[in-house]
């Protein structure tokens, strides 16, 4: 269903996770305002009908779309896909990026120690998840403004947890991944402000996603989340999507280099009763 337009029919999204969780849901949600959808994922066949529902639905809500099964994190296919839409693009007088979203979830959930070597996280684990989980983002930000495709008025939204800054078993390679992605984020904030680019990173609250689900003991994550969170419910990836698109109006002109809880105030909950 199609929604209030908010944005120009020349407006792109570049979604970098789309295919599911937050990424799909912001995607489905900024193409029913009127924004145009790159969705970039890396899927198999087993989970490709996800994407096409995703694809089917910004149909639906009247806008157009590109999406590139690819390894977001391969600087050759990364640059390929770029140049590929700088291409398309440019037959297009007046299109650009207005919106690039970084929701790539794919990381090690290894201890940093263990009693065997082998069982715990290694050297490449390591770096492959914050590279992909944080440092890409740099990347395609850096092939964007390369190419003129990310101009005055852009916005940057990089999705991170509160378990960027505190220690969950197993989920250290990923919490300095979410870490990393905020620093990421307030340099963008800095060096783009010039320019009118905003970037932020909203930390979503515990949300029953398929990446979420990958994380031992998900079950009690989300159990505790719920009994703490004022609303009595989990966050859900279309709270964030509508957020996302808030911040992406003019108004959010001046919001820049934050780290914005869309969470119902569950992070600021500490007792349970």
């Amino acid at each position: 269903m199609k929604a209030e337009a908010k944005f120009k029919a020349t407006d792109w999204a570049l979604v970098l996770g789309a295919s599911s969780g937050f990424g799909g849901a912001t995607a489905i949600e900024l193409a029913r305002h009127g924004m145009n959808i790159i969705g970039v994922h890396l899927d198999r066949q087993a989970t490709m009908p996800a994407v096409q529902h995703v694809i089917k639905d910004i149909s639906k809500a009247g806008a157009k779309s590109m999406f590139y099964n690819i390894n977001a994190a391969d600087s050759i296919k990364r640059n390929e896909t770029l140049d590929d839409i700088s291409e398309r693009l440019a037959d297009n007088a007046g299109n650009n990026v207005r919106v690039v979203i970084h929701s790539l979830a794919f990381g090690t959930l290894k201890p940093f120690i263990a009693k065997k070597l082998e069982e715990a996280i290694t050297q490449a684990q390591m770096e492959m998840t914050l590279d992909v989980m944080a440092h890409s983002l740099v990347y395609w930000v850096q092939g964007l403004i390369a190419r003129n495709l990310l101009r005055k008025g852009g916005r940057i939204f990089g999705l991170t947890s509160s378990g960027g800054r505190t220690a969950i078993p197993f989920y250290g390679a990923v919490s300095a991944a979410k870490a990393s992605l905020e620093a990421h984020i307030r340099q963008l904030a800095l060096e783009l402000g010039p320019m009118g680019i905003t970037a932020n990173a909203i930390m979503a609250g515990v949300t029953d996603t398929p990446a979420l689900r990958k994380i031992p003991n998900a079950t009690k994550m989300l159990e505790v989340a719920k009994h703490k969170n004022p609303h009595g419910r989990l966050t859900t990836p279309e709270d964030v999507a509508r957020a996302i698109v808030l911040l992406s109006e003019e108004g959010a002109s001046w919001v820049s280099g934050n780290v914005i809880g869309v969470d119902g105030a569950e992070d600021v909950v500490s007792y349970i009763g």
